[in-house]
């Protein structure tokens, strides 16, 4: 076996996810992050690492709440787009006419257009370097109707996961 010297590339795959937020001042956002994951499922909550620098940081920092918005395959233009454009110079989401709906248990928005959306209000975070991991407790998840079973859970398999990297 052969050293592997890239690090950023040591565990894979993670998902690729659209994190969105609101400001204090109403302004929504959203940004691709590569780091995200499981972090608890008693109670369930996730982990989303964010470079400080993002515009977004600094929304999540203060209302304390975000939503992780799973990606499918048909959201590749859209994912790209978010990924590689600041809210600093202009409204994302209107430029990509992605569609928003209103947090149910969080004041953030939902992107409606993901079939899988899910709600947290941040409980602890930790400066790891390059990014703040801000650790989540899910609230609220939404999904797409065809994609609940019949026990309430989430047939992942119906969704074409975006493979970005």
């Amino acid at each position: 076996m052969k050293e592997v010297t890239n690090f950023k590339s040591c565990l894979k795959p993670v998902p690729d996810v659209l994190v969105s937020c609101r400001g204090l001042n109403g302004e929504n956002n959203a940004l691709a992050v590569e780091y995200a994951g499981n972090c608890s499922y008693d109670p369930p909550m996730v982990m989303v690492g964010i470079v400080p620098s993002r515009y977004s940081y600094n929304m999540i920092k203060e209302s304390g709440v975000f939503v992780v918005n799973l990606v499918s395959e048909e959201l590749r233009e859209k994912y790209a787009y978010l990924g590689s454009h600041s809210r600093r110079d202009e409204n994302k989401l209107e430029v990509i006419d992605m569609k928003v709906g209103e947090g149910v248990k969080v004041n953030a928005p939902v992107l409606l257009d993901c079939p899988v959306s899910i709600e947290c209000k941040v409980v602890d975070s930790i400066l790891t370097g390059s990014h703040e991991m801000f650790i989540g407790k899910v609230e609220y998840i939404h999904a797409k109707d065809e994609l609940i079973k019949e026990d309430g859970s989430v047939d992942y398999s119906k969704i074409n996961f975006l493979k970005f990297r």
